[in-house]
C-alpha cells in the first residue's frame, strides 16, 4: 500500500491550492479516502472524507465551506481543493484509505502548505 502526495506550496491568505493523492498496491475503489493534517506541535487531525464511490463526503467544521474532496477511481487518486486559505491551515496534509474503523497502510510523506502573507 503507498499513498502519495503532491500540490503543497506556499500560498497567500485568501489563496487556493488543489492536493493530489495517488494511491497503489491495493483496490483504490473499494476503500473510502481521508485527508488528514498535522501541524507544528499539534497531532495529526481528519479534515475531509469521501466514500468509496464519491458519494458522500464529510469536513471537519474547521474546513467546512472552503475544502472540497474528491476522488478519481480510474486514476487512483483523491484531491482536496482547498479555497480561502487561512494561516491556520498551515500543515503537512496527508492521505489514507479507511474501510469501516480500520485505515489501511503506513502514511506517506505527506506534503507540505504554508499559508502566508
Amino acid at each position: 500500500v503507498q499513498f502519495v502526495e503532491s500540490g503543497g506550496g506556499l500560498v497567500q491568505p485568501g489563496g487556493s491550492l488543489r492536493l493530489s493523492c495517488v494511491a497503489s498496491r491495493f483496490t483504490f475503489s473499494s476503500y473510502g479516502m481521508k485527508w488528514y493534517r498535522q501541524a507544528p506541535g499539534k497531532e495529526r487531525e481528519v479534515v475531509a472524507t469521501i466514500t468509496s464511490a464519491g458519494d458522500i463526503t464529510d469536513y471537519a467544521d474547521s474546513v467546512k465551506g472552503r475544502f472540497t474532496i474528491s476522488r478519481d477511481n480510474a486514476k487512483r487518486t483523491v484531491y482536496l481543493q482547498m479555497n480561502s486559505l487561512k494561516p491556520e491551515d498551515t500543515a503537512v496534509y496527508y492521505c489514507k484509505a479507511f474501510y469501516g474503523s480500520i485505515t489501511l497502510g503506513n502514511w506517506g510523506q505527506g506534503t507540505q502548505v504554508t499559508v502566508s502573507s
